[in-house]
């Protein structure tokens, strides 16, 4: 390498950002995004990639830049794909993490055990003939939310069911407030189903 050639202050960054989501709890990372988030966005989109920085919730993330006749023919990023279940814990976690919002929390992150969202989900899925397979199911749900990069494991102790996951908040990013309304639309028609079931 020549000598006289500069290394980008921000290279690390964009290296970080091609693999996945910046938090703000990793500090240096985070401050130094904040610090070149303009070279940042302008270096990015001539390699037809948007910033997106949600300061607030503390999170970045890198998008395709679609351009009519020019849509992305480069895919610098690895697109996921996700079965309906998939897609219906996701939203679930969006509108735990929604409820936590709403709350009165004095904590900036929210952290459930795994038995706390099982119990959670166990509301929307249908359950199986068998019992057991359902709860592993959903077990297999969880994991695969974190494998996504939605669920961060954050305790990992001896029973399963006691593991803490933070929920993570550029969920929100996936499940925008349309889907949410959608999504409380249907559970409030699944809850006047049941009930009427009941009577």
């Amino acid at each position: 390498m020549n000598s006289n050639q500069k290394i980008l202050p921000y290279a690390g960054i964009i290296v970080k950002l091609l693999k996945g989501p910046l938090e703000y709890l990793d500090k240096s990372n985070w401050e130094k995004l904040l610090q070149f988030q303009h070279e940042l966005a302008s270096f990015l989109q001539q390699l037809g990639l948007i910033l997106v920085v949600d300061e607030q919730d503390g999170y970045a993330y890198l998008k395709h830049l679609v351009n009519g006749e020019d849509a992305a023919e480069v895919t610098w990023m690895q697109r996921r794909t996700f079965t309906y279940e998939e897609s219906v814990m996701l939203v679930l976690l969006r509108e735990m993490l929604a409820e936590f919002e709403l709350s009165e929390a004095t904590t900036r992150e929210l952290i459930k055990k795994r038995i706390e969202i099982k119990e959670y989900a166990e509301l929307f899925f249908k359950e199986q003939a068998s019992r057991i397979k359902f709860l592993k199911e959903i077990d297999r749900l969880i994991d695969k939310m974190e494998e996504h990069g939605f669920l961060q494991l954050v305790e990992h102790l001896e029973h399963p069911d006691e593991q803490k996951f933070r929920i993570r908040k550029m969920i929100k990013a996936k499940v925008d407030g349309d889907v949410l309304d959608q999504f409380q639309q249907q559970l409030q028609e699944r809850k006047e189903q049941a009930a009427a079931a009941q009577n």
